[in-house]
Protein backbone atom coordinates (compact mmCIF):
# COMPACT_ATOMS: atom_id res chain seq x y z
CA UNK A 1 0.00 0.00 0.00
CA UNK A 2 1.25 3.63 -0.54
CA UNK A 3 0.17 6.83 0.34
CA UNK A 4 -2.07 7.20 -2.46
CA UNK A 5 -4.72 4.82 -1.75
CA UNK A 6 -5.37 5.70 1.46
CA UNK A 7 -7.26 8.86 3.06
CA UNK A 8 -5.43 10.23 6.63
CA UNK A 9 -7.54 11.10 9.28
CA UNK A 10 -6.76 14.28 11.05
CA UNK A 11 -5.40 12.20 14.29
CA UNK A 12 -3.34 10.53 11.04
CA UNK A 13 -2.10 13.50 9.88
CA UNK A 14 -0.91 14.82 13.67
CA UNK A 15 1.22 11.81 14.17
CA UNK A 16 2.76 11.97 10.68
CA UNK A 17 3.66 15.45 11.39
CA UNK A 18 4.64 14.85 14.84
CA UNK A 19 7.13 12.36 13.22
CA UNK A 20 5.16 9.16 15.50
CA UNK A 21 5.92 5.76 14.04
CA UNK A 22 2.58 4.70 13.83
CA UNK A 23 2.92 6.67 10.41
CA UNK A 24 6.35 5.58 9.31
CA UNK A 25 4.53 3.20 6.35
CA UNK A 26 3.78 6.56 5.04
CA UNK A 27 6.86 8.93 5.18
CA UNK A 28 7.67 8.84 1.85
CA UNK A 29 4.16 8.82 -0.05
CA UNK A 30 1.66 11.60 -0.37
CA UNK A 31 -1.81 10.74 0.73
CA UNK A 32 -5.06 11.58 0.58
CA UNK A 33 -6.64 14.02 3.18
CA UNK A 34 -9.85 15.50 3.27
CA UNK A 35 -10.54 19.22 3.42
CA UNK A 36 -12.70 18.77 6.91
CA UNK A 37 -9.37 17.24 8.34
CA UNK A 38 -7.44 20.38 6.98
CA UNK A 39 -9.93 22.51 9.08
CA UNK A 40 -9.73 20.77 12.09
CA UNK A 41 -5.88 20.29 12.37
CA UNK A 42 -5.84 24.29 11.39
CA UNK A 43 -8.33 26.13 13.42
CA UNK A 44 -7.17 24.56 17.30
CA UNK A 45 -7.43 27.54 19.42
CA UNK A 46 -3.50 26.99 20.84
CA UNK A 47 -2.03 26.79 17.63
CA UNK A 48 1.41 27.79 17.48
CA UNK A 49 2.83 29.47 13.84
CA UNK A 50 5.23 26.67 13.97
CA UNK A 51 2.51 24.19 14.35
CA UNK A 52 0.65 26.02 11.57
CA UNK A 53 4.04 26.18 9.07
CA UNK A 54 4.05 22.38 9.83
CA UNK A 55 1.01 21.27 9.14
CA UNK A 56 0.60 23.34 6.03
CA UNK A 57 3.74 21.85 4.61
CA UNK A 58 2.68 18.24 5.40
CA UNK A 59 -0.95 19.23 3.78
CA UNK A 60 0.53 20.87 0.73
CA UNK A 61 2.06 17.38 -0.36
CA UNK A 62 -0.86 16.05 0.14
CA UNK A 63 -3.84 14.80 -2.58
CA UNK A 64 -6.92 16.93 -0.69
CA UNK A 65 -10.29 15.92 -1.23
CA UNK A 66 -12.99 18.46 -1.21
CA UNK A 67 -16.47 17.89 -0.69
CA UNK A 68 -18.88 16.86 -3.63
CA UNK A 69 -22.35 15.54 -4.55
CA UNK A 70 -21.24 12.14 -4.19
CA UNK A 71 -19.72 12.89 -0.79
CA UNK A 72 -22.62 14.89 0.80
CA UNK A 73 -25.49 12.18 -0.23
CA UNK A 74 -22.86 9.20 1.53
CA UNK A 75 -22.47 11.82 4.49
CA UNK A 76 -26.19 11.87 5.09
CA UNK A 77 -26.27 8.36 4.48
CA UNK A 78 -24.13 7.64 6.98
CA UNK A 79 -24.99 10.03 10.04
CA UNK A 80 -28.26 8.74 9.78
CA UNK A 81 -27.21 5.28 10.13
CA UNK A 82 -24.35 5.21 12.48
CA UNK A 83 -24.95 9.07 14.52
CA UNK A 84 -21.72 9.88 13.87
CA UNK A 85 -20.15 13.10 14.43
CA UNK A 86 -20.51 14.94 11.02
CA UNK A 87 -16.87 15.61 10.16
CA UNK A 88 -16.03 11.74 11.24
CA UNK A 89 -19.27 11.10 8.90
CA UNK A 90 -17.69 13.15 5.65
CA UNK A 91 -14.81 11.43 6.38
CA UNK A 92 -15.82 8.34 6.51
CA UNK A 93 -17.70 9.39 3.14
CA UNK A 94 -15.08 10.66 1.42
CA UNK A 95 -13.07 7.63 2.18
CA UNK A 96 -15.91 5.27 0.88
CA UNK A 97 -16.96 7.74 -2.09
CA UNK A 98 -13.17 7.53 -3.47
CA UNK A 99 -12.51 3.96 -2.55
CA UNK A 100 -10.08 5.12 -0.40
CA UNK A 101 -8.85 3.21 3.53
CA UNK A 102 -9.07 5.68 5.94
CA UNK A 103 -6.39 5.52 8.38
CA UNK A 104 -7.32 6.69 11.77
CA UNK A 105 -6.24 5.84 15.34
CA UNK A 106 -10.17 6.53 16.06
CA UNK A 107 -12.05 3.03 17.11
CA UNK A 108 -15.01 5.11 16.55
CA UNK A 109 -14.92 4.01 12.73
CA UNK A 110 -15.23 0.83 13.21
CA UNK A 111 -18.92 0.67 13.54
CA UNK A 112 -18.81 2.01 10.26
CA UNK A 113 -19.56 -1.32 8.30
CA UNK A 114 -18.77 0.27 4.64
CA UNK A 115 -15.61 1.66 5.05
CA UNK A 116 -12.28 -0.02 4.61
CA UNK A 117 -10.24 1.07 7.51
CA UNK A 118 -6.66 0.55 8.82
CA UNK A 119 -6.51 1.75 12.27
CA UNK A 120 -3.31 2.59 13.71
CA UNK A 121 -2.06 2.61 17.44
CA UNK A 122 0.22 5.60 17.95
CA UNK A 123 3.69 4.98 19.62
CA UNK A 124 3.62 6.40 22.99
Amino acid sequence: MNGTDILADTNAIIYFVNGNDCMKPYRNNCFNVSIISEMELLSFPAITESETNRIKAVINKCIEINIDTAIKEKTIELRKKYSTKLPDSIIAATAICRGLKLVTADKGFSKIEELNLQLIEPVM
